[in-house]
Protein backbone atom coordinates (compact mmCIF):
# COMPACT_ATOMS: atom_id res chain seq x y z
CA UNK A 1 0.00 0.00 0.00
CA UNK A 2 1.77 3.29 -0.84
CA UNK A 3 1.60 6.18 1.37
CA UNK A 4 1.36 10.06 1.02
CA UNK A 5 0.95 13.19 3.59
CA UNK A 6 -1.39 15.62 2.17
CA UNK A 7 -1.00 19.24 3.91
CA UNK A 8 -3.26 21.31 4.20
CA UNK A 9 -5.44 18.28 4.10
CA UNK A 10 -8.75 19.61 6.19
CA UNK A 11 -10.27 21.67 2.99
CA UNK A 12 -10.33 23.11 -0.71
CA UNK A 13 -7.50 21.14 -2.46
CA UNK A 14 -5.93 19.60 0.26
CA UNK A 15 -9.29 17.64 1.51
CA UNK A 16 -10.54 16.80 -2.03
CA UNK A 17 -6.75 15.52 -2.71
CA UNK A 18 -6.27 13.35 0.61
CA UNK A 19 -10.51 11.63 -0.18
CA UNK A 20 -9.16 10.70 -3.09
CA UNK A 21 -5.94 9.28 -1.89
CA UNK A 22 -7.93 7.61 0.54
CA UNK A 23 -10.76 5.84 -2.07
CA UNK A 24 -7.52 4.64 -4.26
CA UNK A 25 -6.34 2.74 -1.06
CA UNK A 26 -3.22 4.56 -0.10
CA UNK A 27 -2.18 5.33 3.52
CA UNK A 28 -2.52 8.89 3.93
CA UNK A 29 -1.47 11.09 6.19
CA UNK A 30 -4.34 14.17 6.48
CA UNK A 31 -2.18 17.13 7.94
CA UNK A 32 -3.74 20.14 8.95
CA UNK A 33 -4.44 22.42 11.81
CA UNK A 34 -7.87 21.59 12.60
CA UNK A 35 -8.19 18.27 14.39
CA UNK A 36 -11.87 18.34 14.57
CA UNK A 37 -12.08 18.52 10.83
CA UNK A 38 -9.37 15.77 10.30
CA UNK A 39 -10.71 13.46 12.86
CA UNK A 40 -14.25 13.74 10.66
CA UNK A 41 -12.00 12.75 7.45
CA UNK A 42 -10.74 10.04 9.29
CA UNK A 43 -13.84 8.30 10.91
CA UNK A 44 -14.15 4.61 9.44
CA UNK A 45 -11.16 4.19 7.79
CA UNK A 46 -8.14 2.69 8.74
CA UNK A 47 -5.95 3.93 5.86
CA UNK A 48 -6.26 7.29 7.83
CA UNK A 49 -3.83 9.13 10.21
CA UNK A 50 -5.09 12.44 11.60
CA UNK A 51 -2.07 14.74 11.87
CA UNK A 52 -2.96 17.72 13.81
CA UNK A 53 0.31 20.57 13.39
CA UNK A 54 0.78 23.74 12.09
CA UNK A 55 3.28 24.02 8.81
CA UNK A 56 4.69 26.86 9.93
CA UNK A 57 6.10 25.24 13.69
CA UNK A 58 9.48 23.32 13.18
CA UNK A 59 9.09 20.83 15.63
CA UNK A 60 5.10 19.80 15.22
CA UNK A 61 6.06 19.57 11.57
CA UNK A 62 8.99 16.55 12.68
CA UNK A 63 6.51 15.17 14.94
CA UNK A 64 4.04 14.63 12.35
CA UNK A 65 5.96 13.86 9.96
CA UNK A 66 8.45 11.05 12.38
CA UNK A 67 4.56 10.01 13.67
CA UNK A 68 3.35 9.24 10.15
CA UNK A 69 6.51 7.03 9.24
CA UNK A 70 6.20 4.70 12.42
CA UNK A 71 2.38 4.23 11.51
CA UNK A 72 2.47 3.77 7.57
CA UNK A 73 6.42 2.24 7.47
CA UNK A 74 7.66 4.67 4.95
CA UNK A 75 6.78 8.07 2.72
CA UNK A 76 6.20 7.38 -0.37
CA UNK A 77 4.58 10.81 -1.34
CA UNK A 78 4.14 14.51 0.26
CA UNK A 79 1.66 16.64 -1.61
CA UNK A 80 3.17 19.64 0.11
CA UNK A 81 -0.26 21.76 -0.61
CA UNK A 82 -1.16 23.86 2.52
CA UNK A 83 -1.04 27.88 1.33
CA UNK A 84 -3.47 30.83 2.37
CA UNK A 85 -4.12 33.94 0.68
CA UNK A 86 -4.51 36.95 2.40
CA UNK A 87 -6.45 39.85 2.11
CA UNK A 88 -5.23 41.52 -1.18
CA UNK A 89 -4.60 45.02 -2.31
CA UNK A 90 -1.64 46.81 -3.82
CA UNK A 91 1.53 46.71 -1.80
CA UNK A 92 1.44 49.62 0.19
CA UNK A 93 -2.06 48.58 0.70
CA UNK A 94 -1.09 45.52 2.03
CA UNK A 95 -0.47 44.98 5.58
CA UNK A 96 2.89 43.87 7.05
CA UNK A 97 1.68 41.32 9.20
CA UNK A 98 -0.41 39.96 6.04
CA UNK A 99 3.02 40.14 3.95
CA UNK A 100 4.76 38.04 7.10
CA UNK A 101 2.12 35.26 7.32
CA UNK A 102 2.17 35.10 3.58
CA UNK A 103 5.75 34.22 3.66
CA UNK A 104 5.84 32.33 6.22
CA UNK A 105 2.58 29.52 5.29
CA UNK A 106 3.16 29.62 1.86
CA UNK A 107 6.70 29.23 1.64
CA UNK A 108 8.89 28.61 5.26
CA UNK A 109 6.11 26.36 5.73
CA UNK A 110 6.45 24.16 2.44
CA UNK A 111 10.39 24.55 2.97
CA UNK A 112 9.69 22.80 6.54
CA UNK A 113 7.40 20.15 4.98
CA UNK A 114 9.42 18.97 2.11
CA UNK A 115 12.36 19.45 4.60
CA UNK A 116 10.77 16.67 6.82
CA UNK A 117 10.06 14.64 3.33
CA UNK A 118 13.44 14.80 2.03
CA UNK A 119 14.88 13.57 5.41
CA UNK A 120 12.71 10.67 5.77
CA UNK A 121 12.56 9.45 1.93
CA UNK A 122 16.95 9.95 2.47
CA UNK A 123 16.77 7.34 5.20
CA UNK A 124 13.98 4.77 4.35
CA UNK A 125 14.92 1.22 2.67
CA UNK A 126 14.50 1.58 -0.01
CA UNK A 127 15.15 5.30 -0.77
CA UNK A 128 13.60 7.52 -1.99
CA UNK A 129 10.00 8.95 -3.01
CA UNK A 130 8.34 11.97 -4.62
CA UNK A 131 7.46 15.55 -3.82
CA UNK A 132 4.52 17.17 -5.26
CA UNK A 133 4.27 21.30 -4.41
CA UNK A 134 1.27 22.60 -5.16
CA UNK A 135 2.29 26.03 -6.61
CA UNK A 136 -0.28 27.87 -8.71
CA UNK A 137 -0.82 30.04 -12.24
CA UNK A 138 0.42 32.70 -10.07
CA UNK A 139 3.67 31.13 -9.91
CA UNK A 140 3.62 32.43 -13.39
CA UNK A 141 1.63 35.20 -13.79
CA UNK A 142 0.32 37.66 -11.17
CA UNK A 143 -3.50 38.26 -10.12
CA UNK A 144 -4.73 41.84 -9.60
CA UNK A 145 -3.22 42.57 -5.95
CA UNK A 146 -1.50 39.82 -4.98
CA UNK A 147 1.97 40.84 -4.37
CA UNK A 148 2.58 38.72 -1.54
CA UNK A 149 0.71 35.65 -3.03
CA UNK A 150 2.43 35.46 -5.70
CA UNK A 151 6.25 35.96 -4.87
CA UNK A 152 5.60 33.27 -2.95
CA UNK A 153 4.56 31.03 -5.57
CA UNK A 154 7.00 32.42 -7.47
CA UNK A 155 9.60 31.11 -4.36
CA UNK A 156 7.85 27.60 -4.79
CA UNK A 157 9.50 27.36 -8.10
CA UNK A 158 12.58 27.72 -6.73
CA UNK A 159 12.18 25.09 -4.11
CA UNK A 160 10.76 22.95 -6.75
CA UNK A 161 13.56 23.26 -9.65
CA UNK A 162 16.50 22.77 -6.55
CA UNK A 163 15.17 19.69 -4.69
CA UNK A 164 14.30 18.13 -7.75
CA UNK A 165 18.28 18.72 -8.81
CA UNK A 166 19.31 17.61 -5.11
CA UNK A 167 16.94 14.52 -4.85
CA UNK A 168 18.60 12.92 -8.09
CA UNK A 169 20.89 10.87 -5.88
CA UNK A 170 18.75 9.95 -2.96
CA UNK A 171 15.81 8.72 -5.73
CA UNK A 172 13.87 11.42 -4.76
CA UNK A 173 11.47 13.37 -7.07
CA UNK A 174 10.08 16.74 -7.26
CA UNK A 175 7.19 18.39 -9.16
CA UNK A 176 5.04 21.14 -9.45
CA UNK A 177 1.46 21.32 -9.90
CA UNK A 178 0.27 24.82 -10.89
CA UNK A 179 -3.79 24.81 -10.16
CA UNK A 180 -6.09 27.75 -11.93
CA UNK A 181 -9.23 28.58 -10.83
CA UNK A 182 -10.39 25.04 -8.53
CA UNK A 183 -13.70 25.68 -6.40
CA UNK A 184 -12.00 26.18 -3.51
CA UNK A 185 -13.00 28.57 -0.73
CA UNK A 186 -10.14 30.79 -1.36
CA UNK A 187 -11.49 30.65 -5.15
CA UNK A 188 -14.90 30.98 -4.09
CA UNK A 189 -13.80 34.15 -2.14
CA UNK A 190 -12.64 35.99 -5.08
CA UNK A 191 -15.43 34.74 -7.24
CA UNK A 192 -17.93 36.39 -4.95
CA UNK A 193 -15.93 39.76 -3.85
CA UNK A 194 -15.86 40.14 -8.44
CA UNK A 195 -19.46 39.83 -7.67
CA UNK A 196 -20.21 42.47 -5.39
CA UNK A 197 -18.46 44.63 -7.39
CA UNK A 198 -20.21 44.22 -10.29
CA UNK A 199 -17.40 42.48 -12.15
CA UNK A 200 -17.52 38.88 -14.16
CA UNK A 201 -15.72 36.54 -12.12
CA UNK A 202 -12.91 34.12 -13.44
CA UNK A 203 -14.29 30.84 -15.04
CA UNK A 204 -13.26 27.89 -12.45
CA UNK A 205 -12.92 23.80 -12.60
CA UNK A 206 -13.97 21.49 -10.04
CA UNK A 207 -11.54 20.84 -7.12
CA UNK A 208 -11.53 17.02 -7.89
CA UNK A 209 -10.33 17.60 -11.57
CA UNK A 210 -7.18 19.15 -9.94
CA UNK A 211 -7.10 16.27 -7.20
CA UNK A 212 -7.26 13.58 -10.18
CA UNK A 213 -4.30 15.51 -11.73
CA UNK A 214 -2.15 15.10 -8.12
CA UNK A 215 -3.30 11.45 -8.42
CA UNK A 216 -1.46 11.18 -11.91
CA UNK A 217 1.99 12.49 -10.31
CA UNK A 218 1.77 10.69 -7.32
CA UNK A 219 1.26 7.18 -8.79
CA UNK A 220 3.78 7.41 -11.41
CA UNK A 221 6.89 5.15 -11.11
CA UNK A 222 10.11 6.02 -9.72
CA UNK A 223 11.59 6.54 -13.19
CA UNK A 224 9.30 9.10 -14.47
CA UNK A 225 8.45 12.63 -13.43
CA UNK A 226 5.74 14.93 -13.64
CA UNK A 227 8.16 18.39 -13.48
CA UNK A 228 5.40 21.14 -13.72
CA UNK A 229 1.89 20.32 -14.77
CA UNK A 230 -0.76 23.71 -15.12
CA UNK A 231 -4.55 22.54 -14.75
CA UNK A 232 -7.27 25.01 -14.93
CA UNK A 233 -10.17 25.93 -16.22
CA UNK A 234 -10.08 25.92 -19.70
CA UNK A 235 -11.00 29.68 -20.34
CA UNK A 236 -9.23 31.18 -17.52
CA UNK A 237 -7.47 34.55 -18.55
CA UNK A 238 -4.22 32.72 -18.20
CA UNK A 239 -2.44 32.31 -21.91
CA UNK A 240 -2.92 36.02 -22.51
CA UNK A 241 -3.27 37.19 -18.84
CA UNK A 242 -1.15 40.23 -19.31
Amino acid sequence: MKTIIVTGASSGIGRASAELFLSEGWKVGLLARRADVLERMAEGKPNALPLVADVTDPEAVTSAFDTFVAWAGRLDVLFNNAGIFAPGGTIDEIALEDWYQSVDVNLNGMFLCARAAFKAMRRQDPQGGRIINNGSIAAHVPRPNSVHYTATKHAITGLTRSLSLDGRSFGIACGQIDIGNARTPIVQGLVDAALAEGREPDPTMAVEDAARSVLHMASLPPEANVQFMTVMATTMPYIGRG
